[in-house]
C-alpha cells in the first residue's frame, strides 16, 4: 500500500501546485490494479463537491461498467482522513476498504471526529486502515497551509 499511497501523494502535490487544498486519493480494483485517480478540484472546477475521493471513485465507476456504483473488492487510498461526505459515498458505492495517511481532527469521518464506517446503523463495514505513510501526508498539508497563513 505504501507505493500506492506514493501515488496519492503525487496527486496531492499536483492539487497544491494547483492551488487545491493538497489531498490525492486513488482507487484499486479487487486485484490491486488502479481504476481511478483524484484530486481535489473545488476551486479549479468550481464544485464544491470535487474531492479528491469522490473524483476517484467517478473515474473508477467510469470503467466499472454495469455496476459502476458497487465497489465491494475495491480498495480507496487516500492522503487525508476522509470528510463525512466522503466517508458517506464510500459507504454509499460500497467500497471494501479504505485506507488513509493523515488524521483530520476537524472533519475526519473514518475514526477521529465521527466513525461514519463503523456505525452500527450502516449496513456496511468496510475495512479503515489509517496512518499510512502519516508523516509525509501531513507534512504536505502543514506546508500548504503554513504558506496560506
Amino acid at each position: 500500500m505504501r507505493s500506492v499511497m506514493g501515488e496519492a501523494l503525487r496527486l496531492a502535490q499536483e492539487a497544491a501546485d494547483a492551488g487545491e487544498v493538497p489531498v490525492g486519493a486513488v482507487m484499486l480494483d479487487g486485484q490491486g490494479a488502479v481504476i481511478g485517480r483524484g484530486r481535489n478540484r473545488r476551486q479549479c472546477d468550481g464544485d464544491p463537491l470535487a474531492h479528491a475521493e469522490i473524483v476517484a471513485m467517478q473515474e473508477a465507476a467510469k470503467r466499472n461498467g454495469k455496476n459502476a456504483w458497487n465497489f465491494a473488492d475495491c480498495t480507496l487510498v487516500v492522503t487525508l482522513e476522509p470528510c463525512p461526505m466522503c466517508a458517506g459515498a464510500a459507504l454509499q458505492t460500497h467500497v471494501g476498504r479504505i485506507i488513509f495517511g493523515a488524521w483530520d481532527a476537524k472533519l475526519g469521518a473514518c475514526g477521529s471526529v465521527w466513525d461514519i464506517p463503523r456505525d452500527p446503523h450502516i449496513g456496511a463495514c468496510p475495512e479503515t486502515v489509517g496512518s499510512v505513510r502519516e508523516p509525509e501526508c501531513a507534512q504536505l498539508l502543514a506546508a500548504f497551509f503554513a504558506q496560506r497563513r
